[in-house]
């Protein structure tokens, strides 16, 4: 007799693809959680570098005096060169503003110490940058020294030409 087996079924073939599918998962589930650190980080340091530089409480509002224009023949061989410019002055607080633009005596010593340090400069220096930091800060010393009561916080240039 002949040996009749009868053919097992088969079995279904195994699917390959369950490691890669892990894989896949795994890494998806990294970049995730990696792009949240990330974000979590790059908020909470910026965070804390706005309230670090948020004062603890509100300064008092600085004050603002507008000066005439300047016109100013420059230290330059010859005379030929001229500065125009508009000056304003931040101080310590509206108030001394207020008190500093009624104060007729203190506004010309004010002018009068700006037209000297104006005067004594060469057109070369002050069309640089460095050139004008230096001039604004010599204007703000100076006044520093001549308003007895007032303290200049920064000095500002709203137009400044030299010609040629």
């Amino acid at each position: 007799m002949a040996d009749t087996k009868t053919p097992e079924p088969s079995q279904p073939p195994k699917a390959s693809g369950g490691k890669g599918r892990f894989i896949v998962i795994a890494l998806a589930a990294v970049i995730v959680v990696g792009g949240g650190v990330t974000a979590f980080w790059a908020t909470s340091r910026s965070a804390g570098a706005a309230a670090a530089s948020k004062p603890a409480s509100k300064p008092a509002e600085h004050g603002l005096v507008a000066l005439e224009p300047f016109v100013v023949n420059l230290a330059d061989p010859g005379g030929t060169r001229f500065l125009r410019v508009s000056v304003r002055l931040i101080v310590e607080s509206v108030l001394l503003a207020e008190h500093l633009k009624k104060n007729d005596v203190a506004l010309t010593r004010a002018r009068s110490a700006i037209l000297e340090l104006l005067t004594q400069q060469t057109a070369d220096h002050v069309v640089t940058t460095e050139g004008k930091a230096a001039l604004k800060e010599a204007i703000s010393h100076k006044l520093d020294l001549v308003l007895d009561e007032t303290k200049v916080v920064d000095v500002l240039f709203s137009d400044f030409v030299v010609q040629f």
